[in-house]
């Protein structure tokens, strides 16, 4: 029996590391949802797009963006995620509980983008300056305002802190604890507070963002990864990228790839300076780990299903049947590529990412190149095509 459907993507070459895909495929879509998927899919469609020489995967999840308050200068979504490919967001403590309920009501529910957070332990969250307030720390309505949201607030945050203390980090932690989530932790180094203690002290789940970082002692004075570090991450301790405009570095990244010490998520910390010199897209950020050496579909792994099992969300980050049809279409180009990192360094390569289409819910909202659009000439009365 022939399969009906509204969209049929035809021979992509697909890559769904959670379903063991790498190969050419169709994906059929109806009401929003992946009905079949696989080489030489027999249905009658609706629409069918050609994506030949192209690449497919889920749509990526961008474990650390800005898009609610932050001091750095937020971003809203749809206009920084989806011509990216990025299906799904997560704002990395723009809010604390204070202001959850804007934040939702004004970029939340109002975006395409699927968007996800991290709350704040600092109760005003990022607006205005940087979390340096203790008093505002307070871990209670923190988990309390996360266990209210299960839908949308996936684990607290803590960032930026400059004290001595541990009332950051420690009471992102303890609200995690209290609502049975995660933490992220953005970490400075104080003689007070080390990076070892900080990986001690958090539990598996938790997550350490900028991992590349310059202030982060990853590497030791042999540049080799750190003997703690290797033992929080045989503990469940992930590690995430968190590029940002000063996060990520060569002289950091390329040794530590080297020695098998990748990082568990590609994010990018988007957010108006990241976005403009190092240029920290999840294409851009993808293609900087292709140039130093990372499989293609390691990278798609790293930023689709890897995110979606740190994030407790297993219906993401994959293109099987019944799921949501967030996808993303890239072209992989070859030429001579230069990629500039948060410490004012250039990696060559030989590859970029080019997001040609993106999908979220079956719906297409990115075309760069008008693959789903007819020519003019046989484009008929005047219409607007969903």
């Amino acid at each position: 029996m022939t399969l009906q459907c509204a969209l049929l993507l035809r021979d992509g070459h697909v890559i769904d590391p959670l379903n063991d895909m790498d190969g050419i495929a169709d994906i059929a879509i109806s009401d929003g949802k992946i009905v079949a998927i696989g080489p030489g899919v027999e249905a009658h469609a609706d629409r069918t797009i050609s994506l030949s020489g192209l690449y497919v995967t889920p749509g990526l999840i961008d474990l650390h963006v800005h898009a609610y308050g932050g001091y750095e200068g937020w971003l809203f979504p749809d206009q920084q995620a989806l011509p990216n490919g990025v299906t799904t967001v997560v704002d990395t403590g723009g809010a604390g509980w204070k202001h959850f309920t804007e934040f939702k009501e004004t970029i939340i529910d109002r975006s395409t983008t699927r968007v996800l957070a991290f709350l704040n332990i600092v109760g005003a969250g990022m607006t205005g300056p940087p979390e340096q307030d203790v008093t505002e720390m307070d871990p209670e309505p923190c988990a309390a305002t996360i266990l209210d949201n299960p839908g949308v607030l996936v684990g607290t945050k803590a960032a930026h802190f400059g004290g001595p203390g541990w009332e950051a980090s420690g009471g992102a932690i303890q609200a995690a604890r209290l609502s049975g989530t995660m933490a992220m932790i953005d970490f400075a180094p104080r003689p007070t507070r080390t990076y070892a203690e900080l990986l001690e002290r958090m539990a598996p789940g938790d997550i350490h963002t900028h991992v590349y970082a310059a202030h982060i002692p990853l590497l030791d004075e042999r540049k080799k990864i750190n003997t703690y570090v290797w033992e929080a991450r045989e503990r469940g301790i992930i590690f995430d990228t968190g590029h940002g405009g000063g996060s990520f570095w060569f002289r950091i990244a390329v040794p530590a790839l080297k020695q098998g010490f990748p990082p568990d998520t590609i994010s990018t910390d988007l957010h108006k300076a990241s976005r403009l010199l190092p240029n920290a897209t999840m294409p851009v950020t993808i293609a900087k780990f292709l140039a130093m050496g990372m499989p293609l579909q390691e990278a798609v792994f790293r930023s689709t299903q890897r995110p979606a099992e740190v994030l407790r969300r297993p219906e993401l980050g994959h293109l099987g049947p019944g799921a949501e049809a967030d996808i993303a279409v890239f072209d992989l180009i070859d030429g001579d590529f230069g990629f500039v990192d948060s410490g004012a360094a250039r990696l060559r390569g030989n590859q970029r990412l080019e997001c040609q289409m993106t999908l979220r819910a079956g719906r297409i909202v990115w075309d760069l190149n008008g693959l789903s659009r007819p020519d003019w000439e046989t484009a008929g009365e005047y219409r607007r095509l969903p």
